[in-house]
């Protein structure tokens, strides 16, 4: 079902309505990912005043072949067919050089963006370190005396930002019974099924166990620890997160619309994952990081901040961790993947196919935006690395 026919007509029929029970399964996902502000509490990400322009000089990219990591010959249109994609730009020096929507998708549409959220958040982070309203070396609960003997207890404000806190919980977006299924449940994302017990995300996280392993010594990929790392940033600057992401990030970075994030039944934000942004302000994004922070001259975010994202990072913490199969010799910091520290690619990644890739040996900026049926699929991301790769290699040498 295209997304274009869910959701018609009134009402829609029986397999074309999209609820609170079935927004995040195929093909409801469709249209429950640009229509989340209709589905769930949400509060306003305020967008600047006045957007931050996006220069455009258009280029063919879709034509552009490459090969796949199976060792198949693919291009750029035919995997914007094939993997469900929903917007595709990419961003040269500075210029809008290609932008593509799928059914469903204008440049003013809000994506859910996943765990592309994250990523936000460590950004983020550097604002407020640099303006000296955290740090990132303290105790998380010496901000939030509420999480004294959970899993945070003893690990620091660095420790959520690189994904090194000592937790016992799995990351298995397919166990519906296990603790992704409970977290949503007190997020407020999905409904639970009758019997089970719900509270909410902020009661779940002060009961979140340890592992019993040291903090700071091994990348395990915790949702949580990025919604622990927003309620920080509420208790330091004492206001809500959407109002200091939009006060010290969307607004001065010249978002040109607003975003939005996800609430649970008390109003805490969802900072792991809730955002929904159009695309055009994540390419605005993605440029300010290539740019070590800078937009049209004001630095937003301090640069010092993005050369750490880039140059450190735990080599021997990611090679103990979850996901080092998937990425070889990477590296995680401050919420930003460093896939090949040689070439110093940068890569905000969420499930269901989110992804803000920036290349600064070509000075290339890329987003993609999809549906992908399957939470994770390993292979259509790395299918996509490969066309990241290739679009950068050829823009730059056009």
């Amino acid at each position: 079902m295209r997304p274009s026919e869910i959701m018609r007509g009134s009402p829609a029929a029986p397999q074309a309505q999209v609820t609170r029970a079935n927004w995040r399964t195929f093909p409801a996902i469709r249209w429950g990912f640009t229509h989340v502000r209709e589905l769930l509490p949400t509060a306003e990400i305020r967008r600047a005043d006045q957007a931050s322009p996006l220069p455009m000089a258009p280029r063919e990219i879709l034509g552009l072949g490459f090969v796949a990591p199976d060792g198949t010959e693919t291009s750029v249109s035919a995997t914007l067919q094939e993997t469900f994609a929903d917007a595709l730009l990419v961003m040269h020096r500075g210029a809008l050089v290609h932008e593509w929507y799928g059914d469903g998708m204008t440049a003013a549409t809000p994506h859910l963006i996943c765990s592309v959220s994250k990523s936000i958040a460590g950004t983020l982070g550097g604002v407020l370190v640099g303006r000296g309203l955290i740090d990132p070396d303290a105790q998380v609960v010496s901000y939030l005396p509420e999480l004294k003997g959970s899993a945070y207890d003893g690990c620091t404000v660095r420790h959520l930002l690189d994904m090194t806190v000592g937790i016992a919980f799995e990351e298995n977006y397919e166990d519906p019974a296990g603790d992704v299924a409970r977290y949503r449940y007190a997020s407020g994302w999905d409904l639970p099924p009758p019997g089970v017990e719900v509270t909410d995300q902020r009661s779940l996280l002060a009961r979140m166990p340890a592992s019993g392993k040291p903090h700071g010594k091994v990348f395990h990929y915790v949702s949580p620890n990025t919604d622990v790392l927003g309620w920080v940033y509420e208790r330091a600057c004492g206001a809500s997160y959407p109002a200091i992401l939009s006060e010290y990030l969307w607004q001065p970075m010249g978002a040109a619309e607003n975003a939005s994030m996800t609430l649970d039944a008390l109003g805490a934000s969802r900072s792991a994952g809730g955002i929904s942004a159009t695309a055009r302000d994540l390419v605005r994004f993605g440029e300010m990081i290539r740019c070590r922070g800078n937009v049209a001259g004001r630095q937003v975010v301090p640069g010092w901040w993005i050369d750490d994202i880039h140059t450190n990072g735990d080599s021997q913490a990611w090679a103990d961790g979850d996901l080092a199969e998937i990425f070889p010799g990477a590296r995680y910091r401050s919420k930003w993947y460093t896939i090949d520290p040689a070439r110093g690619d940068l890569a905000a990644i969420g499930i269901h196919g989110q992804w803000i890739y920036v290349d600064v040996q070509t000075d290339t900026v890329i987003v993609k935006l999809a549906t992908h049926p399957k939470a994770m699929d390993i292979a259509l991301d790395l299918r996509w690395l490969a066309a990241y790769r290739a679009i950068a290699a050829h823009v730059a040498a056009s």
